[in-house]
């Protein structure tokens, strides 16, 4: 099991690092002039680092809510959080809310994320209990609608925002700069931390809640422990590039078929991966109709969903 880690890090490292060296322009990093490194210093590598923190947040989560819900097919998406996000951020766009120019859409998306965490949290706690039940409809809830919100503000928007708005949320990543990195990085870490932290009780937790206390764990604490470190990783990730989808459903199926269900090591291989995965994404969605980019979110789409079916059928990921 050792060599297959070391294996997928190296390899998920050299797809990070590849990522900005190769584009529509490829850049020789033994021989570099000047323009060379504009394009590397200042396009290439926040953009890399956007998708690779976004990535990463959204593999670790993936692997979280698979273990608090005991479902292989939740994803970070399921809890509504990433509604809660799009709804704020297609405010700011649309309408021109907020101040500090594209800062402000991360801002309002991060807020808007949040919120609506906390709310499917409250939603969820009942009489000392954090139910799993109640957080996933919670979530599903609260997604419809504010997905519907979303489409209504676009439907009656005529302005130019409405093309940027809608980039937004497939996951456009050519918006990226260093202004946005350290805050995304920052709760990302904390998630991350947090998560990590928390990966005996998450091991526990999938074995059922009985035999979790018989381990000496509280599940409803464990749960909400973790459903904050998901709160924070979503709510930056969603507020760095938009809503993509995939990564955080497949990540840790991939993982799990080579290293085991073990979340000391699941949730950051599942973290590693998914950052190079988006990366490879930007990379394929920048190149490959160059000069016109398409959303990494929809390249994302493209390579998980053939995939997703090809596990579902030969793999029996949900024991059917």
């Amino acid at each position: 099991m050792k060599l297959r880690m070391v294996f997928i890090i190296l390899i998920s490292l050299a797809i990070c690092i590849s990522s900005l060296y190769i584009g529509p322009k490829i850049i020789n990093p033994f021989s570099m002039e000047a323009l060379d490194k504009d394009i590397l210093l200042s396009i290439r590598l926040p953009r890399m680092l956007t998708a690779m923190l976004i990535g990463m947040a959204l593999g670790a989560s993936g692997a979280i809510l698979q273990g608090i819900l005991r479902n292989p097919l939740a994803d970070p998406y399921i809890l509504g959080i990433s509604g809660g996000a799009s709804l704020m951020a297609v405010i700011g766009i649309v309408f021109g809310v907020g101040y500090g120019g594209f800062f402000s859409i991360p801002f309002l998306a991060f807020i808007g994320a949040i919120l609506t965490g906390t709310v499917v949290g409250i939603i969820s706690y009942k009489r000392g209990i954090f139910w799993h039940t109640r957080l996933l409809l919670a979530g599903i809830g609260i997604g419809f609608l504010f997905s519907a919100l979303v489409m209504l503000i676009l439907g009656i928007s005529t302005n130019e925002g409405l093309r940027r708005a809608m980039l937004w949320m497939f996951g456009e990543l050519s918006m990226s700069d260093w202004n946005n990195i350290p805050y995304g990085f920052f709760f990302i870490l904390i998630g991350l931390l947090i998560s990590l932290s928390r990966s005996k009780g998450l091991n526990a937790l999938m074995l059922g809640d009985e035999l979790a206390w018989n381990l000496g764990f509280n599940p409803s604490k464990e749960r909400i422990i973790l459903f904050i470190s998901v709160c924070l990783m979503v709510a930056a990730s969603v507020s760095l590039g938009g809503t993509i989808g995939f990564v955080g459903l497949l990540m840790p199926h991939i993982i799990r078929m080579s290293i085991g269900t073990d979340n000391r090591f699941l949730i950051p291989l599942s973290s590693l991966v998914g950052g190079a995965l988006l990366c490879f994404a930007d990379l394929i969605g920048r190149t490959l109709f160059s000069p016109m980019e398409l959303p990494a979110g929809i390249i994302t789409a493209l390579l998980g969903a053939p995939y997703f079916l090809y596990l579902l059928r030969k793999k029996d990921i949900i024991g059917g």
